[in-house]
């Protein structure tokens, strides 16, 4: 079984993500995280470390990119059984990530308000967090990835028993991920072909 060491932790909607990143601390896993999650969490006095520390670099742009980094997204996208991935993690000192934690920027709530700009609506189209999630759902055979916070107690669960999340389940996860990014896509198709035709 895939034990779940290492969790990068990056969500807009924080229902229940300090209780979650409680649990999962507690049962030895490692938590990353970015800006706003990661004062949240620390904020709750459970130790996590800080994306900038792990790519070496700051979050730039108004925080636009911070984890579109060989160090986050080849920790998430290696694959574990593959020798040459194994050898090239190691070459460039890359650590695995095991699970993702992420929900997007919240552009549906932007948008259905009223008076909102383009400029605000643009800003909140999420990046970073669509990137991670598709390249954690790609790689479910060995990673882990969380979108619905309703999911959390289960997962923390399963870690706290097992160690790691069984590979049904992943493949679950990674049809709600696929599913919660599709879904993200279409608003923003739909908002823009709306503003287009008038």
């Amino acid at each position: 079984m895939l034990k779940i060491k290492r969790a990068l932790i990056s969500v807009s909607d924080k229902t229940g993500i300090v209780e979650f990143a409680r649990k999962i601390n507690a049962a030895g896993v490692e938590i990353v995280s970015t800006g706003g999650t990661m004062k949240a969490l620390k904020a709750a006095n459970i130790p996590v470390t800080y994306v900038s520390d792990v790519t070496g670099f700051p979050e730039i742009m108004d925080g636009r990119v911070k984890t579109l980094n060989p160090y986050i997204h080849g920790g998430i996208l290696a694959v574990r059984d593959n020798e040459r991935h194994i050898r090239e993690m190691k070459e460039h000192k890359i650590t695995p990530i095991d699970m993702v934690v992420v929900n997007l920027y919240p552009f549906k709530e932007t948008i259905a308000k009223e008076g909102v700009t383009l400029a605000e609506a643009v800003e909140n189209i999420d990046i970073g967090g669509p990137a991670m999630i598709r390249a954690a759902a790609k790689n479910f055979k060995f990673v882990t990835v969380v979108t619905n916070p309703g999911r959390y107690d289960e997962i923390a669960e399963a870690i706290a028993k097992e160690g790691c999340v069984g590979g049904l389940t992943r493949m679950q996860l990674a049809e709600e991920a696929f599913a919660h990014t599709a879904d993200y896509d279409a608003a923003i198709r739909d908002y823009l072909k709306e503003l287009a035709a008038k």
